[in-house]
Parts: C-alpha cells; structure tokens; sequence
C-alpha cells in the first residue's frame, strides 16, 4: 500500500528532482534572465528592514530608502515604465502636504479626512494622466512580467512580506479605532475586526478570485496577486487589531493619565506614550501572527496561484518523478523554516533588547 501511495526510492531519498527544479521551485515560471530583479528585490528588502530592525546599530537616514522600496520593489518585480510606481508614491505625498498644511488651519481630524480624500482623487482621477504623459515625455522602462508567471517561493515572500508590512499599520488603526469614543468609528471598527475574524483566510480568498470582478465595472482589470495581497492583508490586520489591543488594555490607567498631566493631545500621547508601550508587550503576539500568516501564503495554491506548494504538485505530476513526495515537501518545510525561525528569534531578541519580559 506504501508502494502504490508514494512509491519506491530503493531506501533511500531521491534528492535529483530538487537539483533539476530548484529553481522552479523557487521563482516559479519568472523568465530565468530575469532572476537578477527578485534576487535584487530581497537584497533591497534586507537593507529596507534594518533601520527598522536594527535601529541602534543603522543610520536613521536609510529609513527615506525604507519609505522608497515599496515602489521600487514593484517596478523591480513587475517591470514597465518606473512612473507607475512614481506616480502612486506621489499620492502618498500630496495627502501628506494636505495633512501638514491643513491641521493648524482645518484641526487634525479634519486635515486627516481631507489627506486621505486628496491621495484618492490622485490615484483614482490624476494618477493615470500623470504617468502616460511622463512615460510619454521620458519613457524609462523595463521589460514586463506578467503576474501568471510568479510563483514558486518567490510568490511566498512577496505575499507575507506586503501583508505584514501592511497590516501591521492597518491593525493599529483598527485598535485604536476599537477603543474610540466616537460610536461611528468604534462600531465600524468592531464590525470590520469581527467579520474577519469570522470567516476563513480561504473564503476571503476565494472572494479575492472569483467574486471580487463581479462587483467591478466591466473590463476592468484587477491583478489576482494584487487581490489576493489586499484579502490577506485585511485578515492579518484584524488579527493584529486584537493582539494590539491587548497590549493597550494591560497598561495600567496610570500611562494614561501621565500623559494628560503632561498636556499632550490624544495622538501626542499614543505616539510618546502609550503606543510605544503597548506595542513593547504585544511583540510575541505581533510575531505570531506574522508567521501565521507568513504560512498561510501556502493556501493560495487553492486557488490556482503556483505557489511553492502548487509547483511541487506539477512537478509529482510530472513521469520523470513518479513517486517523489517527501524530498519536495521536506525542501519547502526548510524554506519556510528559515523563514519562520528567523522572525522567532529576532523576536527573542527584542524582547531581551527592550527587556519586556517579567523579571
């Protein structure tokens, strides 16, 4: 029964299939001449995360290329003209302008709406203009890869790198938002956290393949890996709203009041005060939800993606590897263990660095 389930490799493991198709395993069907631009894109990352990382040991000043390697990472990986990229950057600065010139004249809350409402208008209305004409006027460009080529543990990475990054920002909000006076903000909040929490990471997924493009105007089109990067990044956020908001509640009453006494305003004292300290006990549950939903990419072979799980599929499939099964999962189970480690032990590390634990 053995034998007919998995086959034979005459006692011992056959490791050719993983010299043959490493590569595949790893970039999927990305064209192989341009496996400089991945190879480059996580070299990048690793600078872009050591300021944030490393901040004791790393010059505050590489935090602007830390602000810049988002839309380099996506030129980089998809290729064509770099004012796609430019232009969606430039969103980020025009709410930031409403929001530094609007709060002494409009107050805080309302500069924050009017931010918001500015970097949509560009992206939705303006941004489109601003890169054809730029791409027309000084067409700098790389040569396109579509997204139907990405895959393998590539795929991975990409994923759990823009859904932690992103929804880490996003969970802090929603925590916040949880513990809001204003009953709008605090029930859409709640509402938003409980429903995601209360559905599947793989309905959200399928959502993400299937359902999304009905509700969007004909001819539209929405790239599958972009849906599925915004669907999980809304499930880890609302995690991440949870694990934040119990760091908060374990602060004692007293932060709180400090930082009245000190005058600050509701987001000086989140900012000097309470979130540093709450983020400061929540670092484990941080870190757990960032490996779970770091593993969780693994799902999105359900839905057609050729992750690093879909790949070794195709790869069983093929009759040159009849019966190879254990040396393709033990390989992807020591990527993702390079991986998952990593984050555990950093976590150690600023637990110790930042001496959150009981003594």
């Amino acid at each position: 029964m053995f034998e007919a389930a998995y086959g034979t490799t005459h006692g011992h493991a056959c490791w050719g299939v993983i010299k043959e198709r490493w590569l595949q395993l790893l970039f999927g069907f990305y064209p192989p001449e341009l496996y400089w631009r991945p190879v480059l894109a996580l070299a990048l990352l690793l600078v872009a995360l050591s300021p944030v990382l490393f901040s004791d040991r790393v010059s505050s000043k590489v935090l602007r290329f830390t602000a810049i390697y988002p839309f380099l990472m996506v030129w980089l990986m998809w290729g064509g003209p770099i004012w796609g990229p430019i232009s969606a950057a430039m969103g980020f600065v025009v709410g930031f302008a409403i929001l530094k010139f609007g709060s002494g004249r409009l107050g805080e809350l309302a500069a924050m709406i009017a931010a918001v409402a500015g970097a949509v208008v560009w992206w939705l209305v303006l941004s489109g203009t601003f890169s054809s004409a730029m791409s027309s006027i000084l067409p700098i460009a790389i040569q396109s890869v579509e997204s139907r080529q990405f895959g393998g543990f590539m795929l991975a990475l990409l994923l759990g790198v823009v859904a932690i990054g992103v929804s880490l920002p996003i969970g802090i909000v929603l925590a916040l938002g949880r513990q809001s006076d204003l009953l709008i903000v605090k029930s859409l909040c709640i509402g938003f956290i409980e429903f995601i929490r209360g559905v599947p990471l793989i309905t959200l997924l399928f959502v993400a393949s299937l359902l999304l493009n009905i509700f969007l105007p004909p001819g539209t089109n929405f790239d599958i890996i972009l849906r599925v990067m915004i669907m999980m990044t809304l499930f880890s956020a609302a995690y991440m709203a949870e694990v934040i908001r119990g760091g908060l509640a374990a602060l004692p009453r007293g932060q709180y009041e400090g930082a009245d006494s000190l005058g600050l305003d509701y987001w000086q004292a989140q900012r000097l005060i309470i979130m540093p300290q709450a983020l400061k006990i929540s670092i484990p549950g941080i870190v757990s939800t960032f490996i779970g939903i770091f593993k969780d990419t693994t799902l999105v072979s359900i839905i057609g993606l050729l992750d690093v799980i879909g790949l070794a599929s195709a790869i069983r499939a093929d009759t040159a590897w009849n019966g190879i099964y254990w040396e393709l999962f033990a390989f992807i189970a020591f990527l993702f263990f390079v991986v998952c480690f990593s984050m555990s032990r950093y976590s150690m590390y600023l637990e110790r660095k930042l001496q959150t634990g009981h003594r």
